[in-house]
């Protein structure tokens, strides 16, 4: 019998791999027609198919075929597409108003989800937040606090970083093609140290730790003065820039760093972040507790929110009136973060991205052991994924990964790409997923690379 989610208050739907036209299919391609018309070219599409319902593990299409979804809307549906707090909360809310500008009339839900991120966040210190509407909007105004908190100018980032598409976050950010290509000139102040990238850093994984944390702290004292260093922002789990867990020791002595130099130490935990790497907060792997803690993504069970939390001392550096949005912190939107965070509770996701990594991890790796174009198998919990390199080498192999994607998308796996180089497939299943389509859509893994 065909599972179904179960997910009282959302849609009913099987959960199941189901392809019953092309992909993608007609209904699909008049809507594609219609959005090249009218929607901006920048807006690109992984997979031009049009969702009419998804919950569980499963996209539906307008079409009616049925995809294993290991993308999970970029990490954000965690608790899946229509989890029943969700749905529930946002509609009481939406009952009672949509809207008033917090900033005018406050409202109980910012000042709940802003408890609960207290509470959630990692270390025991009195903590504050500011509740905003997406990732880059949180990392701007994390930076902003650092800077009036320290008096101080300077942020330093690191190789292969992502935090935004606005003109500071792209400064920020590492990877030209597409995220800055064009778009220049950008905020100044940003300063790039190396990343502790164990699959390719030249003298060895063991030695990468020791010898990245070395060198981003000799250019820091000498390019730029730790005194004038405001914030380091890092990812404690790198997104975009391809999914890499720095290695082991890496990121503490950065924090003791900036701890020993007055410099704010801000994790990025837009995408680990919420019970995604099989913790609440990635960064807590190894025992990081940062002063302030970035998240969107996750946090709101696919409603638009983000959040900067952090030490109350430096959350109140900024003088009143200069944080703030009108949409940031929405009623409907704070009613859905807490009905996801309610969910993650009830149903321990962080437990479950640990089984999800349980299952996921071994099979990956015997495949890297069956098939030389994968180079690396990484990730935590419900984060992990493969990068493709030329067999026989490390040069990475893009075209390869854009075709395996795209052999995925096919046979009715819903996979995303990225990385700095273009090469990795990444795997974010939402954290509700059952095991039976994790091992289908590994199996579909599996097919696509044999056939590349």
């Amino acid at each position: 019998m065909t599972a179904m989610s179960d997910l009282p208050g959302g849609p009913a739907l099987p959960q199941e791999r189901r392809l019953v036209t092309a992909v993608p299919g007609p209904k699909s391609q008049e809507l594609m027609a219609r959005k090249q018309a009218v929607v901006a070219d920048g807006i690109g599409t992984v997979m031009p198919v049009f969702v009419r319902r998804a919950g569980g593990g499963v996209l539906e299409d307008v079409d009616g075929n049925s995809f294993i979804d290991f993308g999970s809307g970029i990490a954000v549906t965690s608790v899946g597409n229509s989890a029943e707090a969700v749905v529930r909360r946002a509609s009481e809310q939406l009952r009672d108003y949509t809207h008033t500008c917090v900033m005018v009339t406050p409202y109980e839900p910012y000042v709940a989800v802003c408890e609960e991120l207290a509470e959630v966040t990692p270390g025991d210190h009195e903590k504050k937040s500011v509740l905003l509407n997406s990732g880059a909007e949180a990392v701007e105004n994390a930076v902003k606090i650092a800077r009036a908190h320290t008096g101080r100018q300077a942020v330093v980032v690191f190789d292969h970083g992502y935090h935004g598409r606005t003109n500071l976050t792209m400064a920020l950010t590492a990877k030209n093609m597409p995220y800055k290509h064009g778009f220049g000139p950008f905020a100044p102040e940003v300063y790039r140290v190396p990343m502790a990238y164990p699959y390719r850093w030249l003298t060895g994984p063991e030695n990468c730790a020791e010898e990245a944390a070395a060198q981003a702290i000799d250019q820091i004292t000498k390019q730029v003065g730790a005194d004038n260093v405001a914030a380091i922002v890092v990812e404690p789990v790198l997104g975009e820039g391809g999914f890499i867990v720095p290695a082991r020791g890496f990121l503490p002595r950065i924090a003791q760093f900036a701890k020993d130099n007055g410099i704010v130490f801000v994790a990025d935990e837009i995408q680990s972040g919420f019970c995604r790497t099989g913790q609440w907060f990635a960064c807590e792997d190894e025992g990081i507790v940062p002063d302030l803690i970035t998240t969107a993504k996750g946090i709101a069970g696919g409603l638009p929110l983000a959040a900067v939390t952090g030490r109350a001392e430096i959350m109140d550096a900024a003088h009143s009136g200069g944080l703030g949005g009108t949409y940031g912190g929405n009623p409907v939107a704070c009613a859905a973060a807490l009905g996801s965070i309610e969910t993650m509770r009830e149903q321990d996701l962080a437990a479950r991205a640990r089984r999800v990594e349980e299952v996921m991890k071994p099979r990956l790796e015997k495949l890297a052991g069956e098939f030389d174009v994968i180079g690396d198998v990484r990730g935590r919990g419900a984060m992990l994924a493969i990068e493709l390199v030329q067999p026989g080498t490390k040069e990475p192999a893009p075209q390869a990964t854009t075709a395996l994607a795209k052999a995925c998308h096919q046979r009715g796996l819903l996979v995303l790409t990225t990385g700095t180089y273009g090469n990795v497939m990444r795997f974010l299943p939402p954290l509700v997923i059952g095991e039976d389509l994790l091992n289908e859509g590994l199996d579909v893994l599996e097919e696509a690379l044999g056939q590349l």
